[in-house]
Formats: structure tokens, sequence, C-alpha cells
């Protein structure tokens, strides 16, 4: 058996409805970071549940959906990168965690959430877990819903705006990336208080118009 689902049912004797928090997206200069949240059917188990950053795209892709299949709930918060620029990821972030948590349609018992910080006002008892998509199947399916969902964002981010490169590098800050925004500017889906490109005084304006 999967040793995550191993650690759910351990965690689940003390606290039956368990939800899993992760995000994607807290890193990239574009685009917006996305929150999930999901709680699986206590019988569900899957050998390829893991840490969405250890998976192929298509594997993903693949899970996304047997992931919804097999949730007795989940949500998934979208953070657009205006919140981002006036609130800052981390706070952006841990507001989209109370909202994943406040939108389940089912009570958990507890929330795990992946990192070391737990959002203030959260509805439900929470823990936070380091790496905690890598060690329970609730978080790493939210990571899934996450990455997926942001993933599929950025793909029609590049289509959107040809030659920046969205759908290979998903705003992270790699070589490509960097020499489209010297060459085309900064659009409105660049996080704007995030350096170099707060540094950068140029804007491409027909591309935000």
């Amino acid at each position: 058996m999967n040793p995550l689902f191993i650690n759910d049912q351990k965690l689940m004797e003390e606290y039956p409805i368990l939800a899993g928090i992760d995000e994607a997206g807290r890193g990239p200069l574009a685009g917006p970071v996305v929150i999930a949240s999901v709680i699986l059917k206590p019988e569900w188990e899957h050998p390829m549940v893991r840490d969405s950053k250890k998976l192929t795209e298509p594997v993903r892709e693949s899970l996304y959906e047997i992931i919804i299949q097999n949730s007795l709930s989940y949500h998934i918060e979208i953070i657009p990168p205006k919140i981002i620029d006036e609130m800052n990821i981390l706070q952006a972030t841990l507001m989209g965690m109370r909202i994943c948590a406040e939108k389940l349609v089912i009570q958990p018992d507890l929330c795990i959430i992946d990192g070391n910080k737990i959002p203030a006002n959260m509805p439900y008892p929470s823990q936070s877990v380091i790496k905690g998509d890598g060690t329970h199947a609730c978080i790493a399916a939210a990571s899934i819903l996450a990455k997926v969902t942001r993933d599929r964002i950025m793909i029609a981010m590049d289509a959107q705006y040809p030659g920046y490169g969205f759908a290979h590098h998903k705003g992270y800050p790699t070589k490509e990336h960097m020499e489209a925004i010297e060459k085309l500017g900064v659009l409105k889906e660049h996080r704007q208080s995030y350096a170099p490109i707060s540094q950068l005084t140029f804007r491409f304006d027909s591309a935000n118009n």
C-alpha cells in the first residue's frame, strides 16, 4: 500500500475526516498562486499519488480526474498576481488556504497543511506538516489538483501571449522567460512586486490593453 495513505489512515484513527491543503506557484514571476483542499474517500488508495513535483505532467493530468472522482469534497482557489502584489505571496497563500478550508462542503475533523505555517482564523482544527506533500496522501492529492490547475492556466496564458514561453517554464524565472521579458516587456500577469520585475521600468502596454 502507498505509504502516504498509511500515514493518512493512522491520523484518521483520531481525526476520521481529514483534509489536505497545498499550493502551487509561490515562486514564479508570472501567473497566479493556486491552492487546493481535498477530503479523500477513506477507503480509496492509489499507488501513484505523491508530491506533484515528482510526477510527470501526463501522470498529474490523469490523477487530477481520478482524485476528484474519489474525493468527498474539494476546492481550488486561484489568487491572481494583483492580489499577490497587494498582500505579498505569503499572506495571499495563507488567505487561499483558509478559503479552501472554508469552501469544503464536508466539515473536516482536521486540516493538514503543507509547510510550516497555519493561516489565521482557520475554520477547523489545523496542523502544518513540513514536506507534507511527501508524507500524506491528502496533501499530495491537493498538490496535484493545485499544480494541474495552475499549469493549465499557464498553458492558456501562453496562447494569449505568444513569445513568452509560459507553457514551458510556467512563469518561473528561467533564461527563456527573462529573455522574453527583455524583448517583449512586462505583462499585467507578471507579479510587479517580485524582483526583477519590480526593478524594470518599461511595460508592454499593447499586451495589457
